[in-house]
């Protein structure tokens, strides 16, 4: 359930603070005439996101048992490439989503309502079909016939949104970048999890040989139905008892990408801030501050 919180956690902040830099760059420019086309854009992203996510799963359940596995497994290793592209992009331009943001939106503002309606949707889309691909891998792969890995995205998308709101209103600030920095290197973690799940499915399709060829067996001592191996199972997607090809992937994904992620350049050593304006004007970049609204 924790790992299912944190990918809607953030992947949602990081949508909360596209939508908070558009609105109030507009509000500060008394450009609220505006505001309605860009809640159109949004509120269009967000249901064809859910309607993607509803199709992944509706769609999957009317296939064969080796093709529901060989498109889990295949999803899941898009999913995981998707969101190993969106940390590693956010910690290389943060610093310049609001200038690049407020570019695009003084360009849509000069060509009319509907490039208003695109901006925000390709704003907002692109995070949330993400989101919703990487969601539904996470909860294929950390399933265990119970609700909770869809509450805890659920309380991690509504915990997003609060958090955005309180940026905007200026109520909280927090260093954004040690905590991209953070989450993005436990959604590595977890990012691997659901690789190594992915290629368990492909297998299973008999797609990649050496499902039988099991690196260890630990289900004695760790039960797959006890409380902590459910806990296991779903904070990190663990196996008691993986195969060969699943140890060696997880491998060779974790470690070399968290080394690079986590090494003290650009975004992760704190260069870069992202700050949104408010209704008075900009506030200077603080160095240890969260953008304040």
């Amino acid at each position: 359930m924790f790992s299912n919180y944190l990918i809607g956690l953030r992947e949602g902040l990081e949508a909360s603070l596209v939508v908070c830099i558009l609105i109030a760059y507009l509000v500060k420019t008394g450009r609220r005439d505006a505001l309605k086309p860009i809640w159109t854009g949004i509120a269009v992203a967000v249901a064809i996101a859910m309607g993607f996510g509803c199709v992944l799963e509706f769609g999957s359940q009317e296939l064969t048992f080796k093709a529901q596995e060989a498109l889990g497994g295949s999803l899941s290793v898009v999913a995981v490439g998707l969101v190993t592209w969106m940390v590693f992009w956010m910690r290389r331009t943060a610093r310049h989503l609001k200038s690049e943001l407020h570019g695009r939106l003084d360009a849509a503002l000069a060509m009319g309502t509907g490039a208003l309606v695109a901006t925000a949707f390709l704003a907002v889309g692109r995070e949330g079909l993400e989101t919703a691909l990487f969601v539904w891998a996470s909860v294929h792969a950390a399933s265990d016939g119970t609700p909770r890995p869809l509450i805890g995205v659920a309380l991690g998308l509504a915990t997003a949104v609060l958090l955005g709101w309180l940026f905007y209103r200026g109520a909280l600030r927090i260093n954004l970048a040690k905590f991209f920095t953070w989450t993005g290197g436990m959604l590595v973690v977890v990012a691997a999890g659901v690789l190594a799940y992915g290629f368990h499915d492909l297998q299973e399709a008999d797609i990649i040989p050496g499902l039988t060829h099991l690196a260890f067996d630990i289900s004695g001592a760790i039960p797959p139905d006890s409380w902590y191996g459910t806990l296991l199972k779903g904070v990190l997607n663990f196996q008691p008892d993986p195969t060969v090809i699943q140890v060696t992937v997880w491998l060779l994904y974790l470690v070399p990408t968290l080394a690079v992620f986590l090494a003290p350049v650009g975004f992760a050593s704190g260069k870069g801030k992202v700050t949104v304006p408010d209704d008075q004007g900009s506030q200077p970049s603080q160095p240890s501050q969260a953008p304040q609204a």
